[in-house]
């Protein structure tokens, strides 16, 4: 609920000055923007296995895995808007996060993550620590050679890092069997010598288990691991994408919200009820309104400052 109070809330800023002409470079927030609303559970599932000392390399669609790993709400959102209290003073923006008290970065070049989590992993190793190694893309990004040749450096030093492939049927506006020929792309483990696994059914306690073992046994000394979850993407690739290309599928989607499923079974189970929701929510949404009025607060980086923290 954090997570996707987070990004509701983010998407109505982005929206509000971009109209009536759509302009993406407008507005407080410009340039593209990538939620994840549906994924959340992957994140989730995902971060409470892992320390602050374990690192996660994350895709363009970063902020589920960001907050779910401990960065900083206030100091994210303000790189968002581009502050200089953001985590890279307002350089990076949305798509490039760092994070170094949580070992969290992330990239828009697509399966960029692969290769940085297998030397965070290797380094790791060379300084006799048991901390882990996390490199999470899309299933389109699963073709991409940088990704295979990760994984078999991976498995080639057994290094203590785990591979996750969140699979929302969608590579930008390509369907899935349109791009990848196998249905199951756990199995592409086997040719790295390593285990795989497909985690159906966007199930936020399934992906915990499944990744507790892949943790354990990366920790453990028993090398890397290929997850593969079945996600879903309830909004578009990015904020200002009509998804047209997907037609009756999308509001199929919207029935699979995770959320929605997840509170309807706590209910069912006796672990929520109506006054539960509704603290999670206020608290959620405190939280949330707080750090957007720490972002509008900071300064702009300065024009004087423009070659600062960057290499000239």
């Amino acid at each position: 609920m954090r997570i996707r109070t987070y990004e509701a809330t983010i998407q109505q800023h982005y929206h509000a000055d971009k109209k009536p002409a759509w302009d993406i470079g407008a507005g407080l927030i410009p340039g593209e923007m990538h939620l994840a609303a549906g994924q959340e559970p992957v994140a989730v599932g995902l971060c409470a296995n892992l320390r602050d000392d374990d690192a996660i390399t994350a895709p363009h669609r970063p902020h589920h895995l960001a907050l779910a790993k401990g960065v900083d709400m206030q100091a994210m959102t303000a790189e968002i808007y581009g502050r200089t209290t953001g985590l890279g003073k307002g350089r990076g923006g949305h798509m490039h996060l760092f994070d170094p008290s949580q070992h969290f970065s992330c990239s828009g070049i697509i399966a960029e993550g692969m290769p940085v989590a297998v030397g965070q992993a290797m380094a790791f190793r060379h300084k006799g620590l048991d901390s882990v190694a996390v490199g999470v893309a899309g299933e389109g990004a699963a073709n991409q050679g940088a990704f295979y040749e990760a994984m078999n450096l991976a498995s080639i030093w057994s290094l203590p890092v785990v591979f996750i492939v969140e699979d929302n049927d969608w590579a930008i506006s390509v369907p899935r069997d349109s791009a990848t020929p196998v249905k199951d792309g756990s199995v592409r483990a086997s040719a790295f010598g390593m285990p795989g696994e497909r985690v159906e059914g966007n199930d936020v306690e399934r992906i915990y288990e499944a990744c507790k073992r892949a943790v354990e046994r990366a920790r453990g000394g028993g090398g890397p691991t290929l997850l593969e979850v079945h996600t879903v993407r309830l909004w578009g690739h990015f904020e200002g994408d009509a998804q047209a290309y997907r037609g009756e599928e999308l509001a199929e989607k919207q029935q699979q919200d995770p959320i929605a499923l997840y509170e309807a079974r706590l209910r069912a189970d006796g672990l929520l009820d109506d006054a539960a929701v509704a603290e999670i929510a206020a608290t959620a949404q405190a939280e949330v309104d707080a750090a957007i009025a720490f972002a509008l607060a900071s300064p702009e980086p300065s024009p004087a400052d423009l070659l600062q923290y960057v290499y000239a």
